[in-house]
């Protein structure tokens, strides 16, 4: 079933890249570029960096809840509509936030970040086992 849930987010990043792709003339793509790298600057990059210090060891939680704050739906939803309110309107650019998550759910298969887990690990298809074999 999980190639079923890649492929929707698969699904939701083409749509989303088409759509900008198609309104291309109106979109403001310095804030699009903002609004994608953001979410790794700010969720993904210190987690990164301080599990590659600590020798890929535990690292303090507050790393995977900024992952996982910064990488779910509900908080692209509602810097979405700040962005809309504060912009005055919708715009293309915003679907840069889209893309960039369900990029990451559907070519990479990442997740939510659980803090009993280590911050990076390979994924279930990368290690030839099954699920169970790598949550133990």
């Amino acid at each position: 079933m999980r190639w079923l849930t890649r492929l929707e987010y698969l699904a939701l990043m083409t749509a989303s890249g088409l759509l900008m792709l198609l309104h291309a003339g109106d979109v403001h793509w310095g804030r699009a570029v903002v609004a994608f790298v953001a979410i790794d600057l700010i969720g993904y990059l210190p987690g990164a960096r301080a599990f590659r210090q600590a020798g890929k060891g535990r690292i303090a939680p507050i790393y995977h809840h900024l992952y996982n704050v910064t990488h779910n739906f509900l908080t692209a939803a509602a810097v979405t509509a700040v962005w809309a309110v504060v912009g005055g309107g919708l715009e293309w650019a915003m679907l840069a936030i889209p893309l960039h998550l369900a990029g990451d759910r559907g070519i990479f298969g990442n997740g939510f970040k659980p803090v009993a887990r280590p911050f990076e690990e390979p994924h279930v298809a990368e290690t030839h086992a099954p699920a169970e074999a790598v949550a133990r």
